[in-house]
């Protein structure tokens, strides 16, 4: 057998396609000799493209690669998986993002420890299926432990409570998702399936029954969810599935800088929506508040505290979007920040953020455990009723091992570990807004809470001219919203400048939520999670943005092309 050492060029050697060779792929190589030989080539080509040098992305641009990923029909033929690997290193690999680069800042997707690589191979390698006992044995057990885990570290209820309830095949301590907006989702029909239950005479549920009748038998005239504008888009997407659709969605203001959401508009909100039902005869049904630990644009928390308190007064269900921030309750400060977290119905936390692991895994965790029935449903072939399947609890039916991968960092990281890591991604988070507060240059737009920082390039003179005009801003609005636009604009080419020259990147957002609101304000975005990441890496950055933003001020002014 030839060797498998791949070389820079593709040479796609032909093959018969007959019924032995077909089976030769679908059992382990000739000998243990020839797998590891298989493991090792993969590794260093992994390892290869991590070690080159360079820019963030590959200098390809998008429309050669679409010449390179043009075939229209499927190959027919088979070709050695020496050849395809080929192929996947020159131009899968070759030109894909170095996200782990310590100086790629931009978004949540960030570096993995280097053992995910090996764990994802035995998930892959094992093959189970999570939603039956039968494709999923050992698995299953481990996800009900991990589950427990992450519902301690969120409800903290009493030891003799998990003990009970660890490996209780009756109910779930949650569910293992495909991503976060799986993990909303799934909380959000949970708020369904309890706003409108059986009557135990004529009205069989929501989940039977549909909305339109749910709506009709309980007598009212909508059904709504309440959000935070900070609100990640899954919760619209909800929406849509669950038939309230997008407008069922309400979106209440954030507080300008601290992002959180404003409680007294949130209360205003909903007093509004009562005279509106006094007034057409009929109530509203609030399906649920949605609280936000860890906004995706800012990283703000919303006061959780108080939304469990409203949430109690409306007799609604309480869900927390923990899918960022969730993750930090790890850290010493975590619990202090979240306070209020413990009394949510359901919580969403994303695996693939800040517990490190790869994409993509979502956990929805219920407070009562007796909930999850309301989500049971079973099959004739494969979840029965009175089986032990967790995907008698899932909206998702097939479900790999994704589990395996955060069950065993927190063993291999452990609390401690954890804690070092966001107390290094804290003081990464500090330090840049710090350095971005002394720069002249620069303006912070957010109070950064869990490692996000907002900020934007803003030429001296428009500064000055800005802090002058906002002594009365009433009176100078036009004003303030022509200069405004113009940084709005020198943003925008400033973060194309920074992708262009691709030895850092941030991203970019609008942001209504700052002191120039209700304006929109593009901002750009940093996250301080790569425990790679140093501080003098941040002050190259931000040296490197500055001279960039300068030198497209100046252009702009040369241009004569600014009119305030």
């Amino acid at each position: 057998m030839e060797s498998l050492r791949l070389g820079t060029k593709t040479r796609c050697k032909k093959i018969e396609s007959t019924t032995e060779y077909m089976k030769k792929l679908f059992i382990m190589p000739d000998s243990s000799d020839r797998f590891v030989e298989f493991g090792v080539h993969l590794l260093d080509l992994i390892h290869d493209f991590f070690k080159e040098k360079g820019g963030i992305h590959s200098s390809i641009s998008m429309e050669d690669l679409a010449k390179i990923f043009n075939s229209i029909e499927m190959p027919r033929n088979p070709h050695l998986v020496k050849d395809v690997l080929n192929e996947i290193k020159n131009n899968i690999i070759k030109h894909s993002v170095k996200v782990a680069n310590p100086y790629y800042i931009g978004h949540m997707t960030s570096a993995i420890p280097y053992f995910m690589i090996l764990l994802e191979m035995i998930s892959v390698s094992l093959n189970q299926n999570q939603v039956k006992i039968e494709s999923a044995k050992a698995s299953s057990f481990v996800e009900r432990e991990f589950l427990c885990w992450i519902h301690h570290l969120i409800y903290n209820n009493t030891h003799d409570f998990y003990k009970k309830n660890v490996q209780n095949p009756r109910v779930a301590l949650g569910n293992i998702t495909s991503d976060g907006t799986l993990a909303n989702i799934t909380a959000l029909t949970l708020a369904m399936t309890k706003a409108f239950p059986p009557d135990g005479r004529s009205f069989k549920g929501v989940r039977k029954e549909g909305l339109a009748r749910a709506l009709d038998h309980y007598g009212y005239r909508q059904a709504l969810i309440l959000v935070s504008k900070r609100g990640h888009y899954s919760i619209c997407k909800a929406g849509t599935i669950l038939g309230i659709g997008e407008n069922g969605v309400v979106y209440v203001p954030a507080h300008p800088y601290t992002n959180k959401i404003d409680i007294p508009k949130l209360i205003q909100t909903i007093e509004k929506i009562k005279k509106e039902d006094l007034a057409l005869g009929r109530p509203t049904k609030f399906v649920a508040i949605t609280g936000i630990a860890g906004t995706t644009e800012t990283g703000n928390v919303d006061d959780l505290e108080q939304l469990a308190e409203i949430a109690q007064d409306l007799k609604t269900h309480f869900h927390v979007d923990a899918a960022w921030g969730g993750g930090a309750l790890i850290m010493d400060s975590g619990r202090e920040l979240m306070r209020g977290i413990e009394k949510a119905d359901t919580v969403s936390i994303d695996a693939h953020k800040l517990l490190y692991a790869p994409n993509c895994m979502g956990i929805c965790l219920f407070k009562d455990v007796q909930d999850s029935k309301l989500l049971y449903h079973t099959s004739n072939y494969i979840i029965r009723e009175g089986s032990v399947d967790q995907g008698r609890f899932t909206i998702e039916g097939s479900r790999a091992f994704a589990c395996l991968k955060p069950w065993a960092a927190l063993k291999i990281i452990g609390k401690h570990g954890y804690k070092l890591i966001f107390d290094h991604a804290k003081d990464l988070q500090n330090t840049f807004a710090d350095m971005i507060e002394k720069d002249a240059l620069f303006e912070l737009l957010n109070k950064p809470e869990l490692f996000i920082i907002n900020y934007r390039f803003v030429p001296e003179e428009l500064k000055l001219e800005l802090e002058e005009l906002l002594i009365n801003p009433k009176e100078n609005s036009e004003k303030i919203t022509a200069i405004n636009k113009i940084i709005n604009t020198i943003n925008i080419d400033l973060h194309k400048t920074i992708r262009d020259h691709d030895m850092s990147f941030v991203s970019r957002t609008r942001l209504e939520s700052t002191k120039y609101a209700p304006r929109k304000i593009v901002v750009l975005r940093a996250i301080t999670v790569n425990p790679n990441t140093e501080p003098y890496m941040l002050k190259q950055v931000l040296n490197e943005h500055r001279n960039m933003g300068i030198k497209i001020w100046q252009n702009m002014k040369l241009s004569d092309d600014i009119s305030v």
